[in-house]
């Protein structure tokens, strides 16, 4: 729906200047961050060779039971921004509750829970293996039961598996108040007399159509930073044929529009990334760890960071590795991220995500006062001459050159541009584009009350109240615009705002407030101009 309303209300900018310009008055590369060298999986060596004390091939000597009796456990995990629960199959994330995000904009709504804790299919950060036999569906052993961590500490979370084949495995999280990274480090003991050989891999699942139906979900699937490159890919994208990545991975993960699941690359420790659709019909992703040795009696440590919050544009640049490109602002993002800094800006000192956009739609008006007043004029002066430029259509109707040369000369005698009042719109249009991207993918948004019944800067209006007035505004501003145009061509362009009306009773509250501010700007502006020009 809003890939629609997108490209329509393109269309019908297009249209607008195209009109005016004929008979009027005239999948992306993202900014590059410092790259990680990563070496061919063959070539890479042991990641983190250590020799501590190696547990021995013995239940006893783990103090844990073998996997084929350890009991399946859940361990839930509470900070003061989220409650996780972690299951023993896998050593995995089975749901992660955010304590700040609601599903529904209602103070008693439930809160946002990332995974998916009623299919046991959808556990996340399920560890598996190439090399040596550990299934990824594997019961690890804790002797946790529950951790609660307070507001300025950090507490570890420790799953074992005491292999039959001589090799132990130890996976350990580590939670920090106040983060929502986590820290997950994977050391595999040898146990044996032979060298092992292999790499870790941790998998992840998406559903391929998420059940709860909600527009958050329209750019939902699997995200990847490779190669400086964002890498988008659903369900659909990898069914007949899995993909793979292994060029400088920084992180992978899944999202949809505001939140994101994701593992982020430590030391080059992601070598490649696999996507493909399960046989149950989920999107996985697997992410493999470079391939190591391991002699007997060594061990090796792989070290990740995990991610599993909101797509608040300051939280992603604080995790590094560029996870802020997960924030995806179309073409223009190098346009859109500063609006939105800026949003975020002059909400610290209103308190008001609706008078920040107010706010920053007088500045950019104030910005462009000198292109849009100069392209004004331009038209106005346009109008005025139409009567002459009748005339000399009429008398050299049989010769067009003649025609062009008197009609470049009444231009010249007027010191009139044609494409004056073009032009200076035109540069506008990837601002209004950036903006756009900018209050429709912001989570700071969602939920944001404005006044009175607009309580969701995010979701469209309820009662239709600001896109009715959108377009009345509209409607006077084209009823002002200075035009030469038959009269079916201006009934053609007065029927955009009822057009825009429609397409924006679905659009977010805080986008139809901007375009509605802008309207009402752009209507003084043409008053003023319009005194000016008759002075």
């Amino acid at each position: 729906m809003e890939k629609r309303a997108f490209i329509a209300v393109g269309l019908s900018i297009a249209v607008f200047y195209l009109f005016s310009m004929l008979f009027g008055p005239e999948k992306h590369k993202v900014e590059p961050s410092a790259p990680q060298t990563v070496s061919s999986v063959a070539e890479t060596p042991a990641v983190n060779a250590q020799q501590p004390s190696v547990p021995q091939n013995s239940a006893q000597a783990a103090g844990q039971s073998p996997v084929e009796s350890a009991p399946l456990k859940d361990v839930s995990v509470e900070t003061d921004l989220y409650t996780a629960v972690f299951s023993s199959r896998g050593a995995s994330l089975k749901s992660l509750t955010l304590k700040n995000y609601h599903e529904e904009n209602t103070p008693d709504a439930k809160k946002v829970t990332l995974e998916n804790d009623a299919d046991p299919k959808l556990l996340s950060f399920s560890t598996t293996a190439t090399g040596f036999n550990l299934p990824a569906n594997t019961v690890f052993s804790t002797d946790v039961d529950g951790l609660k961590i307070d507001k300025t500490g950090s507490r570890q979370l420790t799953f074992n598996y005491i292999s039959g084949q001589g090799f132990t495995v130890r996976k350990t999280y580590t939670f920090t108040s106040g983060k929502y990274g986590i820290n997950l480090d994977t050391q595999i003991f040898n146990n044996a007399t032979t060298p092992l050989v292999g790499s870790i891999q941790h998998v992840m699942t998406y559903p391929e159509a998420p059940k709860v139906k909600d527009n958050r979900f329209n750019t939902a699937g699997s995200y990847l930073f490779s190669d400086n490159s964002l890498q988008f890919n659903v369900a659909k994208d990898v069914s007949a044929a899995s993909k793979r990545y292994d060029k400088t991975i920084l992180w992978s993960g899944f999202a949809d529009k505001f939140f994101l699941s994701a593992i982020l690359s430590e030391n080059n420790n992601i070598a490649s990334v696999e996507l493909k659709k399960n046989t149950d019909g989920y999107l996985e992703s697997i992410v493999s760890s470079p391939q190591f040795t391991v002699n007997p009696g060594q061990s090796v440590k792989v070290d990740y960071r995990l991610f599993v919050g909101p797509k608040d544009i300051d939280i992603l640049k604080a995790q590094g590795n560029s996870l802020v490109q997960s924030l995806n602002l179309g073409w223009f993002t190098v346009i859109a991220k500063p609006m939105l800094y800026s949003l975020k800006f002059f909400y610290r000192y209103v308190g008001n995500y609706g008078i920040a956009i107010i706010i920053l739609t007088v500045i950019l008006k104030a910005l462009f006062f000198p292109l849009t007043n100069k392209s004004y004029k331009s038209m106005k002066a346009m109008q005025k001459i139409q009567p002459e430029m009748t005339k000399l259509r009429e008398k050299y109707k049989d010769d067009k050159d003649a025609m062009n040369k008197a009609v470049m000369e009444l231009y010249r005698e007027h010191k009139v541009n044609p494409m004056g009042g073009c032009l200076p719109m035109v540069v506008q249009i990837p601002v209004f584009f950036a903006l756009y991207k900018s209050l429709m993918f912001s989570i700071e948004l969602r939920h944001a009350p404005f006044f009175f019944w607009v309580t969701d800067l995010a979701d469209k209006d309820p009662y239709y109240v600001m896109p009715v007035i959108m377009g009345i505004t509209m409607f006077l501003q084209q009823k002002m615009t200075p035009s030469n145009m038959d009269p079916m061509q201006q009934k053609m362009m007065l029927a955009l705002p009822v057009v825009f009306t429609f397409m924006f009773l679905s659009f977010p509250s805080g986008l139809v407030l901007y375009w509605l501010v802008n309207n009402v700007l752009t209507i003084g502006q043409q008053l003023y101009i319009n005194k000016l020009v008759k002075d």
